[in-house]
């Protein structure tokens, strides 16, 4: 039994709260908001991001960040990713030496284009990072449904430790040392869930959305390898697998906001209308802007960019992507003759 504390009461803090307090920890919420809280606090449950999922009893809530980063043997770290950094150096004074933090933000830093370990180690050099990633809808891991996700940690006893506390028979948990794969994947996955979205929005069909998921995975890995990821780690939970889901689904935020704009809502508009954070459109610019510095070839990354901050038709974009270069669908092969 460990002392876990979650930073962030959203739908996905409230979900491993669920998995965490199943397994017997003593779990704590940690909410920014006194609001938020206090809703957490006495209708168990956050009827805004996670509706229907009750936290157990035993889970406590608390605005007091002092106290629930110095009293936790692990750190959950359940922000959007753009409020990462400022939590993180939010707690700098709290923590020990060693503290394991689990991130289980998906993004990529527009500024620096660091992922969310790495911010996590500029704000809090001393600490023991890892990420927790895959295809895990909150709505779907609040109420047990089967699912599988991925650990990532520098060392095998990390990793197999994070294993042990999250696993149970409805949440399975791999271990890999590849963090900076499992963290691209979770990230760059947003993009192209909004372009899939896209795609929807405009009443295209499933030959655009098997296109778009198999040509983006191709993107993910070509500029994951070059950053120095093991391409293997593209071929699972945390790349196809997750891309796969966030395509696919309407749980998804990514894939509802680009379907109002392949609707003809402006990005704006539709981020209003899905009422919670898009990681998807924070992350688009830092990843165009990983294609440039790494000179890798990124077309859907580029045109879901043009439409979010240059104005382009959707309809237009999916053309430019269809109209290409004509091109062998895996470079690496060669021909006999």
């Amino acid at each position: 039994m460990a002392n876990i504390t979650i930073l962030g009461g959203g739908g996905w803090g409230v979900a491993l709260s669920c998995v965490l307090s199943d397994n017997r920890h003593n779990v704590t919420i940690w909410s920014f908001l006194q609001s938020e809280a206090d809703v957490l606090r006495t209708t168990r449950e956050n009827p805004r991001s996670l509706p229907g999922v009750l936290i157990g009893d035993s889970v406590r809530v608390t605005t007091d960040l002092e106290q629930a980063v110095t009293e936790a043997d692990v750190i959950v770290m359940a922000t959007a990713s753009s409020y990462v950094r400022k939590t993180a150096r939010s707690i700098a004074e709290y923590v020990r030496p060693g503290q394991l933090i689990v991130n289980v933000a998906k993004g990529i830093e527009e500024e620096t284009l660091k992922t969310m370990t790495e911010v996590i180690s500029d704000e809090l050099p001393s600490v023991n990072p890892a990420v927790l990633s895959g295809p895990s809808h909150a709505e779907e891991v609040g109420k047990r449904m089967p699912t599988c996700v991925v650990v990532g940690a520098a060392d095998r006893g990390t990793a197999e430790y994070i294993q042990e506390l999250f696993a149970n028979p409805v949440f399975r948990v791999y271990t890999s040392p590849d963090v900076l794969g499992i963290e691209l994947g979770g990230s760059l996955k947003n993009v192209i869930a909004l372009a899939a979205g896209i795609a929807d929005g405009l009443g295209f069909g499933d030959n655009t959305k098997a296109a778009l998921i198999t040509r983006g995975i191709q993107e993910i890995s070509r500029l994951g390898s070059v950053m120095g990821a093991n391409i293997w780690t593209f071929a699972g939970l945390s790349g196809i697998g997750d891309l796969i889901v966030t395509c696919a689904s309407m749980h998804s935020r990514n894939r509802r906001a680009g379907i109002l704009i392949g609707q003809g809502k402006t990005m704006e508009e539709a981020m209003e209308e899905v009422q919670m954070v898009v990681e998807g459109v924070f992350s688009a610019k830092a990843a165009w802007k990983l294609a440039q510095k790494y000179k890798v070839d990124m077309p859907i990354i580029e045109q879901v960019n043009a439409v979010l901050f240059q104005n382009a038709r959707a309809k237009d974009a999916i053309g430019n992507l269809m109209l290409r270069m004509k091109t062998s669908e895996n470079t690496e092969m060669l021909w006999n003759a």
